[in-house]
């Protein structure tokens, strides 16, 4: 167990530092251009929406390549590990360009979908048509640092978060106040940020495939094969993302306010799912490997770890946000009727992270087995029970307090939580999940 814990420490550390470093891009947009007025911070959230889910649905890239690669490792098959992960390096590219033309091309429409007002539309457009460039070096920053977990180094992707964090504080400073460009300066700082980010680790990534011999190339039929490897964890991603967009297409037809205060929410319970997902990373590493190597009773132990750590990290983490509910708020907006409703919304984010903690922990866990089918199907599930639930929170409308509604919101996204805990839970008590070789 001893030994557990200290790979599960190894593995989730630096993990966990460089993935805070993702929404502190957003933390950081949301503090800068929150300061410029109500509707820019509104349109980043309609905007950050609709770019996190176009970047988000690849997250198969990061995801699935963690596991291929561990298995490999796991199995003592270094080379044909890296050459994996060159797979879904090409396949990144590809999906990156078709994706950033899509959204360039019909950002208009896709910020309209949710029902913001005029002045709110624009910002979000500009927003996302601007950061639609950023697109493919973000899905390349998902697969290289997918092979670099795999290969159980987690802290490459932490040194080159670290440094693309700071360009972007710095950049969207100079262009939003020092440049005058608004919203479209924070745009453009977090889109040169996240193209830096991925060159670093493209380097790296290629320096490991010469030393090993492996090719660099792309060869369609196996960069085809990783995609359709990819589709299971793809509909997974869809679904938790659609539910994602169905709270933030409710909280537009609440009014400006809402929306606001909901974006600045969803944004910290991003940080700390985030923060949490490290144990998941680990977890995915561990998994894939133990598995490749054969190894179930290794896979149960350090489940069981991580899942208590998880749950108690989830603890500790929304105390700590529940104390700092009504001090947070100003940081982020100076308007009082945002912050009152944001401040309200954080107490329900804080009370519902234990839940999360054992969420994450256990996503991680079946993705790191390769378990995608049933994730998929699990998720589906989850949507489908979730539908009502937030439907009815959009028909019974606005009541005129925006406390009231983000409140009632995030209630309702907290049953959903609850919803995924209990279908992974029953998930990772069975054994059909633990296939084990590479």
């Amino acid at each position: 167990m001893t030994n557990h814990r200290r790979e599960i420490l190894r593995l989730a550390v630096p993990a966990f530092l460089a993935l805070i470093a993702e929404p502190l891009f957003l933390l950081a947009d949301s503090a800068i251009v929150g300061h410029l007025g109500t509707a820019q911070l509104a349109g980043l959230g309609v905007a950050s929406a609709a770019l996190l889910t176009a970047s988000g649905i690849f997250v198969f890239l990061a995801y699935g390549t963690t596991s291929v690669v561990a298995r490999h490792l796991g199995a003592g098959d270094l080379r044909s590990a890296v050459s994996a992960g060159i797979d879904g390096f090409w396949l990144a590219i590809g999906l990156g360009a078709v994706t950033a033309a899509a959204v360039a091309l019909w950002a208009e429409p896709i910020c309209a979908l949710f029902g913001a007002g005029p002045e709110v539309l624009a910002q979000a457009t500009t927003y996302l048509r601007v950061s639609a460039p950023g697109l493919p070096g973000m899905l390349l920053v998902l697969a290289v640092t997918g092979v670099l977990r795999g290969l159980q180094d987690t802290t490459t992707p932490l040194v080159v978060s670290v440094c693309g964090f700071g360009a972007n504080v710095a950049l969207n400073l100079w262009f939003v106040y020092g440049l005058g460009w608004g919203i479209a300066g924070s745009a453009w700082g977090t889109v040169i940020a996240q193209t830096g980010m991925a060159a670093a680790l493209m380097v790296v990534l290629v320096r490991k495939a010469r030393v090993l011999g492996s090719r660099l190339r792309p060869h369609p039929a196996r960069v085809l094969a990783a995609a359709r490897t990819g589709v299971p964890l793809l509909v997974r991603t869809l679904a938790l993302r659609a539910t994602l967009l169905l709270t933030t297409w409710v909280a537009a037809s609440m009014g400006d306010v809402t929306l606001a205060a909901h974006q600045v929410a969803m944004t910290i319970w991003s940080f700390l799912a985030f923060a949490l997902d490290a144990l998941a990373i680990a977890a995915q590493a561990i998994t894939g490997r133990a598995l490749g190597a054969g190894d179930r009773a290794s896979v149960r132990d350090a489940m069981g770890t991580m899942v208590r750590w998880g749950v108690w990290g989830g603890v500790a983490l929304g105390l700590v946000l529940v104390a700092a509910h009504s001090v947070l708020p100003a940081l982020f907006t100076p308007e009082p009727a945002v912050q009152r409703a944001l401040a309200a919304a954080l107490v329900v984010v804080g009370l519902g992270q234990a839940v999360s903690g054992y969420v994450f922990v256990l996503d991680g866990v079946l993705i790191g087995a390769g378990d995608g089918t049933w994730l998929a199907w699990g998720y589906v599930v989850a949507l489908v029970s979730y539908l009502p639930i937030v439907l009815w929170v959009r028909t019974a409308g606005s009541t005129g307090s925006a406390v009231h509604d983000v409140v009632v919101l995030w209630v309702a996204f907290t049953g959903l939580m609850v919803i995924r805990a209990l279908v992974l839970g029953w998930r990772a008590r069975q054994d059909g999940w633990m296939r084990l070789g590479a």
